[in-house]
């Protein structure tokens, strides 16, 4: 197989010409039969081998039931930590109003998808460096002390922290696993194992809000977190059993590895995107009576200066100074890449606002309870299911991405514009149905927003575009959580000054600001009010949170107005660079190049070959006779898994 180690290869060489050194002697009735075995004993040397054999079998050659153990591990896992990115949109309520800090309530959603953003490109150098097992294994370390973190928080910043904590090992674990994923099956079955992957990814993120809020009505919100604990130990131990395969050795040192991740770059961004929400917070968040443009107070200029010079600091280092920058610099210079990482931005933005702030709508205006709110996402994870496995079916089946994309890229905005016109006397359709587009949509863009920009760059470049797109993913999620709770905020400080201030009566008015920031710091207290009182307390939230919709609104047309700039490409045809391989492993071999070998792309094993066993990825496609098969559909590939150290899809950022 591909992956035998050095040490293996060369033993089974000193056996063999052992073997045929005894052959060439004359047999006699003193000749044992078999070389190596003394009196039914094995040797020194043949138990060496058996037992080297074994230590070091490479990731297809393990039992199927190891390496079913290990897909249960990091299945656990990722479930997990997409479960912990939309748990806390049913818990803010119940958070913020133990703490008193409703206003700083999106923190808890910022911080976790921040450390996500910015440290899940590092895991993709770490699997080469600290091994598989090793890099997976501190994701989930890192994950799970982040949630028993929070789980014991006494204080909003406490939870905050723990949270960020969360996020350091949530984008590792999904990096990781992709990886291992990737280890595992050849191109072929990989889309199958990465669809199964996908279902758990959807579970999570669909699961999160209605279980965080059946446990909150239940339990208390504490156990939201506390809970989890038993899969992570379960995550762990299935990989610390069976998660021991070795990999084809790098031709790169630890220390070299080490070298190329890029520090600079990710604590640059890491800074400047963590002060610009610093900026959000102390300027619309803190419940302080100022202007929209009086932003000369020390707490909010200072953010926002440091924001800017860390973004171009981040800018700089990218484009001149890191080895291997996680902001490509040659995919900077291409149309198609920007294009789609503007999309990303937007599409997340977008989606992240209303998965945030959809929850707090029933809870704040409607009155009903986390468990009910929660249970008004769910439809958004099954279209979300749905609708990724339909465009990569549609992909599969037609090789084209664009009318796909002019189709069903308008779904989020009709979504957003159907949950802006809900009242509370609005149907049970309109509640709970206005949301399906939404997922659906946006699972349609995204997945052929990842086909478009990989059609369209050199095929060892993969890993380097993938992490391209998911960079400005990451950071649309930040800005989609932090921004539009800052605009919530922002019309809901207003909205109550509005209804409850009284300028005749300096007593009435004092009590008036106290009553604003009780509403404001706590959700729960809504529905405690005097109805008076609680009628203009919800119209305040309404109007809030449909400003908030409306922004969402705007952000998904806009990325569907971008998207109009990507091309149409045929899927079945090569890029250049992959082409003019095949051209050149033809003139090599002597062979004349078929018609199948110019115009399609092969991936995977041919009909005949045992998908799950075949090691396809070693094999050079013109030297076999294969049909044709769609490139880069999720149903046949799902290359491009972050690994930056692997040689076939992880070229260099810097060309």
């Amino acid at each position: 197989m591909a992956f035998q180690s050095t040490s293996t290869a060369t033993s089974i060489t000193s056996t063999t010409i052992r073997h045929n050194m005894t052959a060439s002697m004359p047999t006699t009735e003193r000749t044992p039969l078999l070389e190596g075995v003394k009196v039914g004993q094995m040797t020194t040397d043949a138990v060496e081998l058996a037992c080297s054999k074994k230590a070091r079998q490479g990731p297809r050659e393990i039992l199927r039931s190891t390496r079913y153990g290990i897909l249960a591990g990091i299945w656990a896992a990722t479930f997990l930590s997409s479960l912990n990115m939309t748990l806390v949109a049913t818990l803010l309520p119940s958070i913020s109003s133990e703490f008193q800090k409703s206003n700083q309530a999106s923190w808890l959603g910022t911080a976790y998808l921040l450390a996500t953003c910015t440290f899940t490109p590092l895991y993709g150098r770490l699997c080469n460096v600290m091994g598989r097992r090793g890099a997976n294994q501190a994701a989930v370390l890192f994950a799970a002390l982040g949630t028993l973190a929070c789980g014991l928080s006494r204080d909003m910043n406490t939870l905050i922290i723990a949270r960020f904590i969360g996020g350091l090992g949530g984008g590792g674990i999904f990096t990781t696993a992709t990886i291992i994923t990737s280890d595992l099956y050849s191109l072929r079955s990989r889309g199958l194992t990465q669809g199964i992957a996908s279902v758990f990814n959807g579970l999570g993120m669909g699961l999160g809000g209605p279980l965080g809020g059946f446990i909150s009505d239940r339990l208390g919100w504490r156990w939201a977190f506390l809970l989890q604990m038993p899969l992570f130990v379960i995550s762990l131990t299935l990989t610390s059993i069976n998660l021991h395969y070795v990999t084809p050795g790098k031709s790169k040192s630890t220390m070299d590895v080490l070298r190329r991740i890029d520090y600079g770059g990710s604590l640059a961004l890491l800074g400047s995107v963590l002060s610009f929400l610093f900026f959000l917070s102390n300027r619309y968040n803190s419940g302080r009576e100022s202007a929209i443009f009086q932003i000369d107070d020390p707490t909010v200029i200072v953010p926002l200066v440091v924001a800017g010079v860390l973004f171009l600091t981040f800018v700089v280092w990218e484009l001149y100074i890191a080895a291997e920058p996680m902001l490509a610099p040659f995919l900077l210079k291409q149309k198609i890449p920007v294009v789609v990482g503007i999309s990303n931005f937007l599409v997340a933005h977008c989606n992240f606002a209303v998965t945030y702030f959809f929850p707090m709508w029933f809870q704040t205006v409607m009155l009903t309870s986390a468990s009910e709110a929660g249970l008004h996402l769910l439809p958004n994870c099954v279209s979300m299911s749905v609708g990724s496995m339909f465009a990569g079916w549609v992909m599969h089946r037609t090789g084209k991405y664009k009318m796909l994309n002019l189709i069903f890229g308008l779904f989020p905005f009709i979504a957003t514009v159907l949950i802006t016109r809900m009242r509370p006397d609005s149907g049970p359709i309109t509640l709970w149905f206005s949301i399906i587009p939404l997922g659906f949509g946006n699972a349609v863009v995204l997945q052929t927003m990842l086909i478009a920009l990989l059609a369209h760059i050199p095929p060892d470049a993969m890993a380097v575009g993938t992490g391209f797109g998911q960079l400005f993913r990451g950071i649309g999620q930040v800005a989609g959580v932090g921004v539009a709770s800052a605009i919530f905020q922002y019309f809901l400080d207003n909205e109550l000054k509005q209804r409850f201030t009284d300028p005749g009566s300096d007593e009435a008015s004092i009590v008036a600001v106290i009553l604003i920031a009780r509403i404001r710091h706590s959700a729960k207290l809504v529905a405690t009010l005097p109805l008076d009182q609680q009628a203009e307390a919800r119209a305040s939230y309404q109007i809030a949170l449909h400003t908030v919709f409306a922004v969402a609104s705007a952000s998904t047309l806009l990325a569907y107005l971008v998207r109009l700039l990507i091309p149409e490409k045929d899927l079945n045809e090569p890029p250049a660079a992959e082409a003019a391989g095949i051209q050149s492993a033809s003139s090599e071999s002597g062979a004349e190049p078929t018609a199948s070998s110019s115009t399609s792309t092969v991936i995977g094993p041919s009909p005949s070959e045992t998908p799950f066993d075949s090691d396809d990825d070693e094999v050079a496609p013109v030297l076999q006779k294969r049909r044709s098969a769609r490139r880069l559909s999720t149903f046949t590939s799902s290359d491009g898994g972050m690994d930056l150290e692997n040689d076939r899809t992880g070229g260099s950022a810097r060309r």
